[in-house]
């Protein structure tokens, strides 16, 4: 079973640093049309603004969290690509969540941003790739990949909210998949930790020690970086994983097989 993905077309969210960047690249340079999206426009322009506007890599701007950015973000890969084949929901958001602040509004703010935009985005990419199946009766019509994290089953009591919102992703992931099945759209997900996401490394910047901790406590004994995840989103868009719905898999060097970390970072 082939692992191309040459002339698919994709939508990355999160595209303008750390993992959604890399995953982007990785899969523009494995020949597939990529339309970047992220809500940071000037971080998306210094990362990609100089690719040629004929190429294979476009970008798009917009706050995410709206229904109407997400469908004009659909539209322009239309325009652009003709077509949407695989998208990978990797924009996320972690904040620090005081679990007995009844003012604290951190879990409502990661489940819109983690949850919601991928979930709706991914209704919306579904619908588009459903429209295919009568003319392509056979093989895969579409494969939608989220990005979730093991702290939804590693819990510590600062990232309440982040556990929560990464809990859902993944239950969104299989519940789509099932719906999804029928139109052969297959959804599964990546569970990372002790990768160096944006998000870890500006923890570890401001917390030294983290860094040794968590390579202390991740048996393969170092942080991965961020294109480490890259194959395995290309093997999760390729005909190869054509029989894989509905899963998570975990990419964390064996981190959640004895997680002992004592710092608020994944």
């Amino acid at each position: 079973m082939s692992f191309s993905i040459t002339g698919k077309t994709a939508i990355v969210t999160g595209a303008a640093a750390g993992i959604g960047l890399a995953i982007a690249r990785h899969l523009a340079d494995q020949g597939a049309n990529v339309m970047c999206a992220d809500s940071d426009e000037k971080k998306l322009m210094e990362a990609l603004g100089d690719e040629p506007e004929d190429g294979n890599i476009r970008t798009f701007s917009g706050d995410l969290r709206q229904r109407l950015t997400l469908a004009n973000l659909l539209s322009a890969t239309i325009d652009a690509f003709e077509e949407v084949d695989i998208l990978v929901n990797a924009s996320r958001l972690l904040l620090v969540t005081d679990a007995l602040d009844v003012e604290d509004t951190s879990v409502a703010t990661l489940l819109e941003q983690n949850l919601m935009t991928a979930l709706q985005l991914s209704q919306m990419v579904a619908k588009r790739m459903m429209k295919r199946t009568a003319d392509q009766p056979e093989g895969q019509i579409g494969s939608i990949i989220n990005l979730s994290s093991i702290a939804a089953r590693q819990i510590q009591p600062e990232l309440m909210g982040y556990s929560i919102a990464s809990a859902a992703v993944q239950q969104m992931t299989r519940s789509m998949a099932l719906s999804l099945a029928p139109h052969r759209i297959r959804v599964n997900a990546i569970s990372f930790g002790s990768v160096m996401s944006t998000s870890l490394r500006e923890s570890v910047a401001d917390n030294r020690e983290w860094r040794d901790d968590i390579r202390k406590h991740t048996p393969l004994g170092r942080i991965a970086a961020p294109n480490e995840l890259c194959h395995a989103v290309q093997f999760m868009a390729a005909e190869s994983s054509g029989f894989m719905t509905g899963e998570i898999i975990v990419i964390d060097g064996g981190r959640s097989l004895l997680d002992a970390v004592t710092a608020p970072a994944h």
